[in-house]
């Protein structure tokens, strides 16, 4: 019999908005700053510039605003895709992602400008909409307060590029981070159910995964540790499984305790 999937994590609509709201305001503040030589660089995502980084940066927020703008989809009491469902389906829309993104980035050459309408309409639109509120996203329908929480995964994953790309330090708001590494985490332990591994980023999230040998007291025979930041670039692909190992970014002990095979959770 396969080991049983555990029941979702509940997460707090408001203290998300919050989270979303205050990240992307973050982000915005260093976006602002940025000298024209700065935004010309590579930002490491295939051809994009730190530009188009920036203003795909705001289709995160803008996805939510342009949904709530059509009518609802017909949907049943279960959405099509769950929240622990949509790390693994967002590699198959990277084209149509980049497209837009270049298309975004060439409509607005003021990009505080674009931030300034995206946080607007985001204003207007979402908080004033119940968290049941079915949305059309690429994925699939989607509950708003589900899709407001994968927001933070999108928010946190990007502005650690749009650091890595300029050098710039950019603050995390702190539940923006802690949701990202809770959804990450439980993607994996959904992907790969079991209790013989037990994976901690600390202060944020521990679950356990894999089959084998359930724990249940004293130290767990198989450990990973990492911290939140590793583990968001781990799980998006931004880090390797060896390397950061090599580098002492991860501790794991155990036969088991080799998260290679299941990683990158997202594309």
């Amino acid at each position: 019999m396969p080991p049983a999937k555990k029941r979702l994590r509940a997460y707090d609509h408001s203290r998300t908005l919050t989270a979303v709201l205050a990240q992307f305001g973050h982000v915005r503040g260093a976006v602002r700053a940025l000298a024209p030589e700065q935004l010309a660089l590579p930002a490491r995502l295939g051809e994009w510039t730190v530009r188009d980084l920036a203003a795909h940066i705001t289709m995160a927020l803008g996805r939510i605003s342009d949904s709530l703008e059509l009518p609802a989809p017909a949907g049943g009491p279960k959405p099509e895709l769950t929240l622990l469902e949509w790390p693994l389906s967002t590699a198959g829309h990277a084209g149509a992602i980049a497209d837009a993104t270049r298309a975004l980035a060439e409509e607005w050459p003021d990009l505080d400008a674009l931030y300034e309408l995206t946080a607007t309409r985001f204003g207007e639109l979402v908080p004033a909409a119940p968290p049941e509120r079915l949305l059309t996203t690429r994925a699939g329908t989607m509950r708003l307060g589900d899709f407001l929480v994968t927001r933070t995964v999108e928010l946190v994953v990007h502005t650690d590029d749009l650091h890595r790309a300029t050098g710039i330090d950019i603050p995390y708001d702190r539940q923006a981070l802690a949701a990202c590494t809770r959804l990450l985490a439980d993607a994996l332990a959904d992907r790969a159910p079991g209790g013989s591994v037990e994976v901690r980023i600390p202060p944020f999230a521990v679950v356990q995964c894999i089959g084998g040998p359930k724990h249940t007291r004293g130290t767990p025979p198989n450990v990973v540790e990492t911290d939140p930041l590793t583990w968001v670039r781990l799980a998006t692909g931004r880090a390797e499984w060896t390397r950061a190992l090599e580098d002492a970014r991860i501790s794991a002990s155990g036969e088991r305790a080799d998260l290679a095979p299941l990683l990158p959770l997202m594309g």
